[in-house]
């Protein structure tokens, strides 16, 4: 018992010097439990010290720890000098900052790979105050590449008894390992869920980084074919995690009908006869069974999931089923729908086709058609509506209100339906003549007039033709419909004339007459004076008359309305040649015309270069010639 105490109290002093002797310590280390940096950037350990004597003392030396456990310097340094050990891993990419009087050293490791990834010791030497060091774990870091994401191009049936491969998922070259996790819609999928199984490989490159891949194996139900897959891929970064989530992907699922709709897809809206009609029917189950169309229990052919009936008509009214039959569970499935075409008849019109009235007499008309929907029903005559409603009313019937009526019948409801009918009237009396041209007319003689007599009437008058002075009447052309009758004819006019157009049928006879007029054409000879002034002076030996040789001209046939210019025009050249003649006699008396009277002419030779004037003197019948020169001849010499 006593020996007992004796080392429990050797023990405890030995421990207690140990206590002191750390208290009383000169030299003390601290660093960072780690360092954490990127692949390939530059890594920066940081050793601070404190010593009781100057740091130009201390000596430092910096250490690895490998992979096998084994402690191996890498740098030795004090105040006078710096040395990197050679032949190892970091002997050309180290360096050590701050020797000297600083109390802190920095160990900077350039192009960090991952295999420097290690623990570094900083041992501090203060020689007479003692020793100490502290460690640092290096930590290194690669993002991996953008995951890729790969979903099952083929459907995934529910019926499928074991999980199935809904995908892939793969995260390349990181480190540390990245972690894959999968989500369906926002919802994670592990392995302890009923029906899921996630299979992970890791792989270790070449180059140390790791690649990850990750399979997602399910028992999907028919919902999953609305939902979204994707992966979340959550890695390591110098302080810190990231995460980074791969595209959405959608897989087919497979599943089998339950129900099935059928609808008319085109027209939309109501169905009329005469269209045609695409009958779609669509099953709930994927991928879609196949479909057989009846219609009316009659199995008609169809493309895929779709009937076409061309032309319908009212009898096409009816049930039309679609069957389906489930590839997988040889189980099948109906849906229905009905078609309802609607109608309308050819209008009906009483009375129909014809109807002939007298006058004065009242017509009522009614127009109508057989339709599935309300109609409304428009009268129309010569493209101008006249009347609105089934039934049209003509009262006190005149000539105006014979003519082709037309009744518009439709469906205002829907667009297309429309059906249309006519009805000739006819109103029977007198012949009536419609107003033409002016019934006095003016014609030259010896031309042709041409007249026209439009009349009307039912029955269809007949048009004949009279004059008054029993002349030719040649009839040009005449067109004639069910009431009216329009005669074109030409007449020749030689004297004033009256034509008679008569218009007759059963009920009477009714005349108008055309009045022409022969117009004599106004024609006039104009009197004209042939005088050319002569190139020399003429000597008049006597008093005379000065007779005008007149050219006689044929009449022409002016215009009526330019014959009194012409008679002003002849009356003013009258004036003009007697005030010449009184002017050459004023100047003979005076003797102010040098006229020589000496030399003769010859007559039966041309005379060049002046003109000939007879003239008479007062008292006698004597022709005098004056030549050029103006000499006298006697009579003999004419």
């Amino acid at each position: 018992m006593a020996l007992r105490m004796k080392a429990c109290m050797f023990v405890g002093l030995f421990l207690l010097s140990l206590a002191w002797k750390a208290a009383w310590a000169k030299v003390q280390v601290n660093m960072e439990d780690r360092v954490e940096v990127f692949l390939g950037d530059t890594a920066q350990i940081t050793c601070m010290f404190t010593v009781s004597d100057s740091p130009d003392n201390v000596i430092i030396q910096w250490y690895m720890i490998t992979k096998t456990n084994v402690r191996l310097r890498i740098y030795y340094g004090n105040g006078t000098m710096q040395v990197v050990d050679r032949g190892g891993q970091f002997t050309d990419k180290i360096s050590v900052k701050g020797m000297g009087n600083s109390s802190e050293v920095v160990l900077t490791i350039r192009d960090v790979k991952l295999e420097d990834e290690l623990e570094f010791i900083c041992h501090v030497n203060g020689r007479s105050d003692g020793s100490d060091e502290g460690r640092t774990v290096l930590k290194v870091f690669a993002s991996p590449d953008r995951p890729i994401i790969t979903g099952e191009e083929s459907g995934i049936s529910v019926s499928n008894e074991y999980p199935t491969k809904i995908g892939s998922c793969e995260a390349k070259n990181g480190y540390p390992r990245p972690n894959i996790t999968w989500y369906r819609d926002q919802s994670s999928l592990q392995n302890t869920q009923d029906g899921v199984i996630v299979g992970t490989l890791v792989t270790k490159e070449s180059s140390g980084l790791y690649t990850v891949q990750s399979e997602l194996h399910l028992n999907v139900v028919k919902k999953d074919k609305d939902s979204f897959f994707y992966c979340e891929v959550s890695y390591l970064v110098p302080g810190g995690t990231k995460m980074t989530e791969t595209n959405k992907i959608n897989i087919t699922v497979y599943y089998p009908t339950t129900s099935l709709d059928v609808w008319v897809e085109s027209p939309k809206g109501s169905v009329k006869e005469g269209d045609t009609v695409e009958v779609h029917c669509r099953a709930d189950g994927n991928p879609q069974p196949l479909f057989t169309f009846m219609h009316n229990m009659e199995e008609l052919e169809s493309d895929l999931n779709v009937l076409v009936l061309k032309n319908v008509t009212r009898q096409s009214n009816g049930n039309i089923m679609c069957t389906a039959l489930d590839l997988d569970t040889y189980e099948e499935s109906l849906g229905q729908t009905e078609l309802f075409v609607d109608y309308l008849d050819p209008a009906i019109l009483i009375p129909k086709d014809t109807h002939v009235m007298a006058q004065g007499e009242e017509l009522m008309a009614t127009c109508n058609a057989l339709s599935s929907l309300p109609t409304h029903t428009v009268w129309f005559k010569k493209g101008k509506k006249v009347a609105e409603g089934h039934t049209l009313t003509l009262k006190d019937a005149v000539f105006d209100m014979a003519g082709t009526y037309v009744c518009v019948v439709k469906v205002s409801s829907l667009e297309g339906l429309e059906t249309s009918g006519s009805l000739r009237v006819f109103v029977e009396g007198r012949p009536e003549i419609k107003k033409s041209a002016d019934p006095v007319q003016e014609v030259s003689p010896e031309k042709s007039q041409k007249l026209s007599c439009h009349a009307r009437g039912y029955p269809t008058p007949v048009i004949t033709w009279s004059s008054s002075d029993k002349s030719q009447i040649l009839k040009l052309s005449q067109r004639e419909t069910e009431d009216e009758v329009l005669s074109v004819v030409s007449i020749k006019v030689t004297s004033d004339v009256t034509a008679y157009c008569n218009a007759s049928n059963d009920h009477g006879t009714v005349s108008i007459s055309f009045s022409l007029k022969a117009i004599v054409p106004t024609t006039s000879s104009a009197p004209s004076t042939t005088v050319t002034t002569p190139l020399v002076p003429v000597t008049v030996v006597a008093p005379v008359t000065v007779t005008t040789v007149t050219p006689v001209t044929p009449p022409k046939r002016v215009k009526k309305e330019g014959s009194g210019v012409i008679i002003a025009v002849i009356i003013i050249c009258i004036l003009l040649l007697a005030i010449l003649g009184s002017v050459l006699y004023f100047l003979y008396k005076k003797g102010k015309l040098p006229c020589g009277r000496s030399g003769k002419q010859d007559l039966t030779k041309p005379n060049k270069g002046g003109i000939v004037v007879e003239m008479k003197s007062d008292n006698t019948e004597e022709a005098v010639l004056l030549s050029v020169n103006g000499d006298k001849k006697p009579p003999s010499d004419q």
